[in-house]
């Protein structure tokens, strides 16, 4: 009994020695994981976790310390008031960073937050340039902006669509009329003149008076400022009207499931720009998406790459400060230079990426394909 008793009490000593021997270092997510735009949150959540296991794996030490990541994922249902319950729940932790928020509107309206806490903030997905332009040392965004993607989308109209009658509807978020608003100023500045500007909503799905207003002004070409929730249904529309102008977008209808949302509509009838460069020349995507399938047995929707990397820069920062600190974190942020799965992974002053592109794809024959690549 008493051998029992020691041997017990020696495993129980080994047990908990080793787990106070490692440090948990938890980071938050926030996306939206149920409504209309779950898609992009599960998959972003599920690049982060790719990147945490593998990390966890490489048995990694920070500042002489072995630690294990953990994340908390969080829903914020893509609506700003929700997303600041969850980013003072994440300052309240302390945790060493949050990856998100997912759109633009979470995202701004979360930042002063973090800001405060001392917390980083790196997006996979939001676009709009005042995120990184709010003066705050903590913002960091993993893929080209609003402002690239709006130019590369006016030149691919003007130079290859040959568009000079556009009509312009937006969803009225951050997102759709802050990308809207840089197509409509730099597609006038390639000569083209914009016909019609129209309005939606973020919830809507009928979209019969603005499209019968469209198609009153013969647009060459209609972009739309959104997500793809609203453009798959807007597609099938457009046919019903008997529109045959092309639509025109951003990364947020540039996704695997507007070919499901869209259906036959979508063949052809879309052009799209990504925040990066299409998965098939991204110097690690071909290997990634072999890694993501596999796991989750699903394509990669759009954002997962970024937020793998988001999670790979977070983890070089620590390695770069030797710590896991939420503040020297931000420092080493701003210091990380790295190829990741996306490409080069480094910040400027705002915490843009230096070197951003943009893919221009379209879908034909159920299949998403990349038509041109524009870099800085």
């Amino acid at each position: 009994m008493r051998h029992a008793l020691l041997t017990h009490t020696l495993a129980l000593a080994f047990c908990c020695t080793g787990a106070q021997a490692q440090t948990v270092v938890t980071i938050g997510y926030a996306g939206a994981l149920t409504g209309a735009q779950a898609h992009f949150g599960k998959d972003s959540e599920r690049g982060i976790r790719l990147a945490i296991d593998e990390i966890n794996a490489s048995h990694p030490v920070i500042g002489g310390q072995p630690v294990k990541f953990e994340l908390d994922a969080q829903d914020d249902a893509a609506d700003p008031k929700t997303a600041t319950t969850v980013a003072q729940r994440f300052a309240d932790q302390h945790v060493s960073a949050v990856i998100g928020h997912q759109n633009s509107g979470t995202s701004i309206a979360v930042a002063q937050i973090y800001a405060r806490a001392g917390i980083a903030e790196l997006t996979p997905s939001a676009t709009s340039p005042q995120f990184t332009h709010l003066g705050l040392r903590t913002t960091f965004r993993m893929l080209a902006n609003d402002d690239f993607l709006g130019a590369a989308v006016a030149r691919y109209a003007s130079a290859n669509l040959h568009a000079s009658r556009i009509a312009v509807m937006d969803d009225r978020t951050a997102y759709g009329q802050g990308i809207a608003d840089v197509f409509v100023h730099d597609v006038g500045a390639e000569g083209a003149q914009i016909v019609a500007r129209e309005y939606t909503t973020d919830q809507a799905f009928d979209f019969a008076a603005p499209l019968t207003l469209i198609k009153g002004r013969s647009p060459d070409a209609i972009f739309y400022g959104g997500m793809d929730t609203q453009a798959g249904p807007m597609l099938k529309q457009m046919r019903k009207y008997r529109i045959t102008a092309p639509l025109l977008g951003g990364d947020g209808l540039c996704t695997q499931e507007i070919m499901r949302l869209a259906g036959d509509a979508l063949n052809g009838n879309l052009y799209c720009a990504d925040g990066g460069r299409s998965l098939a020349k991204m110097p690690g995507g071909p290997a990634f998406q072999a890694k993501f399938q596999a796991r989750y047995g699903e394509p990669v929707q759009l954002y997962a790459p970024y937020a793998y990397d988001a999670m790979q820069a977070i983890y070089h920062a620590m390695l770069d400060q030797q710590s896991s600190a939420s503040e020297r974190v931000v420092d080493g942020l701003h210091r990380v230079a790295f190829d990741g799965v996306t490409g080069r992974v480094q910040f400027d002053e705002h915490g843009d990426l230096l070197h951003p592109a943009a893919t221009i794809s379209t879908f034909r024959a159920g299949q998403k394909q990349a038509l041109t690549e524009v870099s800085q």
